[in-house]
């Protein structure tokens, strides 16, 4: 077999816009849509039966919102990922959905080549956020004076948070337990006043606890 292949389930509620996005993505050979859904209900359905790795997940839906559905799909489903695709991109939706556990928001705008891009990173672990949407999200209103809080090994964690890595490659890396990396995360979020790895990274390169995009090791 080739390179894995990325399943992932569209979540819209216009139809047109699940077959764009299914045709954008199937015209690469690494990702399959095995499914797609017009509601949270049916979204939440269908990941409970087809367990994707990435779920493209719009803001507005009849019934329950996007972001509910991300929360609820991030705490029963820890490996999957949810990438917000939206036309709303109002610092209340994006920080909604950062805060539920999405790992990314991407304007339905985006072209194609951004939307493939995106979702290969976030099934791979990293967090992806629209470069205007970063600029906005700088400076969150608190939060800063708890940064020098963080011990040394806390930001070792959340280093490795930015590049993408999932706890049990971090506790390798650190020669650490996978619980002791929990706890570190979990005392990293309270530092930081977040809820998920994915703010906690925005407010790390937000208040230059870390640099964006320099990999100079």
């Amino acid at each position: 077999m080739g390179a894995q292949v990325i399943r992932v389930v569209v979540v819209d509620d216009h139809a047109l816009h699940r077959d764009g996005t299914r045709q954008i993505l199937e015209a690469h050979p690494d990702f399959e849509v095995v499914g797609d859904a017009n509601s949270g209900e049916i979204a939440l359905a269908l990941v409970n039966k087809l367990r994707p790795d990435v779920v493209l997940m719009d803001i507005r839906l009849p019934g329950m919102n996007g972001v509910e559905v991300t929360r609820r799909l991030t705490r029963d489903h820890p490996d999957v990922h949810v990438l917000m695709v939206s036309a709303y991109d109002e610092d209340e939706y994006v920080r909604g959905a950062l805060e539920a556990g999405a790992a990314g928001y991407l304007s339905k705008t985006a072209p194609g080549k951004e939307l493939v891009q995106a979702v290969r990173a976030v099934a791979g672990g990293t967090s992806v956020l629209q470069s205007g949407l970063t600029a906005r999200l700088l400076a969150p209103p608190g939060g800063g004076e708890h940064l020098a809080d963080l011990t040394e090994r806390e930001l070792s964690v959340l280093s490795l948070l930015a590049e993408g890595l999932h706890n049990r490659q971090i506790a390798a890396r650190l020669g650490i337990s996978s619980r002791t990396v929990d706890r570190h995360c979990d005392n990293i979020y309270a530092k930081l006043g977040v809820g998920s790895r994915t703010e906690a990274v925005v407010r790390a390169i937000s208040t230059k606890l870390l640099s964006v995009g320099h990999d100079e090791h």
